[in-house]
């Protein structure tokens, strides 16, 4: 699969950006960075964001500025500064929407085991990446690998972002890394996602001083590539502020993620 100019099965890669489209401004502020980052540091890196948020604590909580509106500024920021664009999607009729926009599904990782929402997003031909669910055995996750092959589609990732340990937190199994590799897909670790405390109160709480360290983590074990939400001011973020990393924190993060996987890499 071909993502941009880079392929995530042989090349490293990072997935980031806001957790929402909150406007224009700031989407075009994370993307800049971003792509400065990425020219920098000589890495790949999808732009991610949700153009809606179907899953919140409260329903009370800001969901988007509307699905097109929020589409459009997704496509408008990969192609000002030539990056590649990912969105999740919820149910089935929104993966053709969505397609005409991006270049990645994402299947959030309440709905992984939604078979008819992995088919629609494989049949439209973009490349589809599946998050686990907080649920899920890291071996159970090749049967949502089946799912969309069987759609037609070969161009196929899973994420980590963590497991349910008791009520309101997660803990990361390292050991899942390696399980879903047996799918035969890149695997992405969740570095920001995996340290939610979910549904704490009326919003999901974090524990975001152990991004870096997980991520390193991760990164020793092999994955193909990152994912991390980042934002201009986490404190005011309508979605996430607790776990979202500071914009202006990224780029030490790309940094030390690469330092650990050419590390890794040097050992053969």
């Amino acid at each position: 699969m071909i993502i941009g100019t880079f392929d995530p099965a042989t090349s490293f890669f990072f997935i980031a950006g806001p957790c929402v489209v909150e406007g224009r401004d700031m989407m075009m502020e994370v993307a800049q960075r971003l792509a400065e980052i990425r020219d920098q540091l000589g890495t790949n890196i999808i732009l991610k964001a949700s153009y809606r948020k179907a899953n919140r604590t409260s329903g009370a909580s800001f969901t988007g500025l509307g699905d097109e509106e929020a589409l459009g500024l997704i496509a408008e920021a990969g192609r000002t500064f030539n990056l590649p664009t990912l969105t999740d999607i919820h149910i089935p009729d929104e993966a053709t929407l969505a397609a005409q926009f991006v270049d990645v599904l994402q299947i959030p990782a309440f709905l992984c085991r939604q078979t008819e929402l992995i088919e629609a997003a494989a049949a439209t031909g973009k490349v589809v990446h599946i998050k686990k669910g907080q649920f899920a055995a890291p071996e159970d996750m090749v049967h949502a690998v089946e799912k969309g092959k069987r759609a037609g589609n070969n161009q196929l990732m899973l994420c980590e972002r963590g497991t349910s340990f008791g009520y309101h937190n997660l803990v990361v199994d390292m050991r899942s890394l390696l399980i879903m590799q047996e799918a035969g897909v890149p695997i992405v670790y969740d570095a920001t996602h995996s340290l939610q405390l979910p549904s704490a109160d009326k919003t999901s709480g974090g524990q975001p001083e152990y991004t870096l360290p997980l991520a390193r983590a991760a990164v020793a074990v092999g994955v193909n590539g990152v994912f991390f939400e980042t934002h201009p001011n986490p404190a005011v973020a309508l979605s996430d502020a607790t776990t979202q990393l500071p914009l202006h924190q990224a780029e030490s993060f790309v940094r030390d993620c690469l330092r650990v996987h050419e590390f890794v890499q040097s050992l053969g």
